[in-house]
């Protein structure tokens, strides 16, 4: 059987703007990364989702950021090597409160936006991010979509998720389309749960050049900011398990990969 995660990028609301479906989307789910205040979150969002995770069985991540409210952590900046290992080292211990309060383990760290992005070209920038997870907890798992940060993760021994995204278009290096690009974001839910499904069942992304980039995925990304993501949600997980494959919580993913099931 194969197995899969399904994860995606919540706690988004910041006081008394509200942004997302959470509480739909986490019935869909198996992850949530969730925001730690630098591009969006605030702490009264981070316990409830915390807590809301518990109560269905959802895994927890941080998702932290560059600091970056105005532009949600979409814009580049330039960060010091310090200020890039204690920014994210910050927003992971912020968490780590909340799981702590709620007897909630956090899993898992996901770099947001532009500060993942990066993380693919820019090597100091990765080993950075790694030194934080790193310095934290060895044994969280580093979710990635490849690059230098895959490559810094695996240098430290971190475990590294494989990460592909469900509504994305890929270039054939493997890195996403910006969203600049018109197109780069695919908003057809048919088509979404298509990619997504071939994604962890053949192992393939078609890719805008128009040729088949290989991945085995360990998590499968969905946006909760993308209008009617609890319904693409829920209909990408009943897709999956009716192809045979089974959702489950990313350890829970990792762990069947490391014992070879």
């Amino acid at each position: 059987m194969q197995y899969i995660d399904i994860n995606c990028d919540m706690g988004e609301s910041f006081g008394a703007w509200s942004m997302g479906e959470d509480e739909a989307v986490l019935y869909a789910i198996s992850s949530a990364n969730v925001a730690c205040g630098f591009h969006a979150g605030d702490p009264r969002v981070m316990d409830r989702t915390v807590a809301r995770a518990k109560a269905l069985g959802v895994g927890v991540g941080a998702h932290p950021a560059f600091p970056d409210l105005v532009g949600f952590g979409r814009r580049n900046m330039a960060l010091s090597r310090e200020e890039a290992i204690t920014d994210v080292l910050y927003q992971i211990g912020a968490l780590s409160a909340f799981c702590r309060r709620h007897g909630v383990t956090l899993d898992h760290v996901k770099p947001h936006g532009q500060l993942n992005n990066l993380a693919m070209q820019d090597a100091g920038l990765a080993e950075a991010i790694v030194e934080a997870v790193a310095g934290y907890d060895p044994h969280l798992i580093l979710v990635s979509y490849g690059g230098e940060l895959a490559r810094a993760a695996a240098e430290r021994g971190l475990m590294i998720a494989r990460e592909v995204y469900a509504d994305r278009a890929y270039h054939e290096n493997g890195m996403l389309v910006s969203r600049k690009v018109t197109g780069s974001v695919i908003h057809d839910p048919e088509e979404v749960v298509r990619r997504a499904v071939k994604m962890v069942v053949e192992g393939a992304i078609d890719t805008v050049e128009g040729s088949v980039l290989r991945v085995e995925p360990d998590t499968i990304c969905v946006h909760g900011d993308t209008p009617g993501a609890a319904v693409l949600a829920k209909r990408l997980r009943e897709a999956l398990e009716a192809a045979g494959v089974a959702v489950r919580p990313l350890r829970e993913v990792m762990a069947h990969r490391a014992s070879g099931d």
